[in-house]
């Protein structure tokens, strides 16, 4: 008998399942032109799980600027409310996306005299000092310093100059601006949602993390990030972020075109631009005829399908040629060997990337959230990409955080991990 309970112990045993390792929780909050997203990640030093997510529309913002507070404070706390049940716990602090024209990138160097001695840790965090020295509008103020590279002397593509020795250290950061009261706005909306701010970060920037691989930013790659109300134009070549822009244009646009051009009403257009719309109208059947609603009492119209595709069509070759004007501009058009890649929900229009690759000249694939786990299928769509996005920055923000608050070195990883 006593035989028989030792194996009957050992069996249970056996099934007795291991204590699961918990991770922190950061929470990343989209406040787009069209929709709000929340998504709550489960993160570890080497993994990413999406444990909650919550959309609502939002009704409170033009071209990524907010202008209605208390609608958009509505959509935010029923965003947060469903991933706080999605998720199963309350959440109170929140990396914020940012977005609109209002938005300003430019690069800047940074000089120090070294004098021939070893360059330290504080030397570092004096010629990015003085790099972000520069004048810059009264209503702006600076949301990202990201260093690209440094230079000792001769010696240049230094990633980290520290124990070298020189006569001058030179750097170069990308530094991205933002208005003051939009900024201000977003803040207002967040602690009246009753929420805490950890960051607010370029939205480009976050959908950076989500979509884009080592490998294509060493060779060179654009990310085009086309919203509701904005398209996010990032650029980075020899594993760092070279060059940023910001239009204010989007997928609204398209679909206020179509509901101007078939005067149909703007939910109505939405719905036409999901169900029909296309990037490219010469492979429309020309005799495919769609139902258009119209407004008060009227019978909807019959219009083709082309003729819909054609509204469509006229405004994202407007949008995807004034990004290769851009491109061209800054000079990085022949550096982009990694090609284009494009997120956010205006991705998703057909035939997108056949036009893209027309205008652009360059290979082009669409961006999805990658690298992550748990609830993957709620968050993997291009309208997801810079929510994810916030989640992984805000990951690798902890990490650099453990080092910053012991010592200077740590802040040195931190600014080498955030040109990625």
């Amino acid at each position: 008998m006593e035989d028989e309970m030792e194996v009957g112990q050992e069996i249970v045993l056996e099934n007795r399942e291991e204590p699961r390792e918990t991770g922190e929780l950061v929470v990343g909050l989209d406040i787009g032109t069209t929709k709000i997203c929340c998504i709550v990640g489960e993160v570890f030093d080497d993994a990413v799980n999406i444990i909650g997510f919550g959309t609502a529309p939002s009704v409170g913002l033009k071209k990524g600027v907010v202008v209605n507070i208390e609608a958009t404070v509505k959509s935010i706390r029923e965003a947060v409310r469903q991933a706080e049940e999605s998720a199963g716990c309350d959440l109170s602090t929140v990396y914020v996306g940012i977005a609109g024209n209002h938005i300003k990138g430019f690069n800047s160097p940074g000089i120090l005299a070294i004098n021939g001695r070893e360059i330290r840790e504080n030397d570092v965090a004096e010629v990015i000092s003085a790099a972000r020295t520069v004048k810059i509008s009264e209503n702006q103020q600076i949301i990202h310093v990201l260093p690209q590279e440094y230079m000792v002397d001769d010696h240049t593509g230094i990633q980290n100059p520290m124990g070298m020795t020189g006569v001058r250290l030179v750097t170069n950061v990308h530094i991205v601006t933002a208005d003051m009261g939009a900024v201000h706005n977003l803040y207002t909306c967040c602690q009246k949602a009753g929420l805490e701010v950890a960051d607010m970060v370029l939205e480009s920037i976050a959908s950076a993390h989500a979509t884009l691989s080592p490998d294509e930013m060493e060779l060179g790659v654009a990310l085009l990030d086309i919203g509701g109300g904005t398209t996010d134009l990032a650029v980075f070549c020899d594993g760092t972020i070279r060059h940023t822009c910001e239009i204010g244009l989007g997928g609204h646009n398209l679909t206020n075109d179509l509901s101007v051009g078939l005067r149909t009403p703007l939910q109505d257009a939405e719905r036409l631009k999901e169900d029909y719309g296309s990037a490219i109208s010469s492979i429309i059947k020309p005799n495919h005829v769609v139902d258009v609603p119209t407004v008060g009492d009227r019978e909807p119209r019959k219009v083709t399908q082309k003729v819909l595709v054609d509204i469509v069509q006229a405004r994202m070759v407007e949008i995807l040629e004034m990004i290769n004007q851009d491109l061209i501009n800054c000079g990085l058009k022949n550096k982009i060997n990694g090609g284009i890649v494009i997120t956010g929900g205006t991705a998703l229009l057909a035939n997108l990337v056949d036009l893209s690759e027309q205008i652009f000249d360059l290979p082009v694939r669409i961006g999805f959230p990658a690298q992550i786990g748990g609830k993957v299928e709620q968050v993997s769509t291009p309208r997801c990409t810079t929510g994810v996005g916030l989640v992984m920055y805000g990951r690798q923000h902890n990490i650099d955080k453990r080092y910053s608050d012991s010592s200077m070195m740590g802040r040195m990883r931190g600014w080498f991990r955030k040109i990625m």
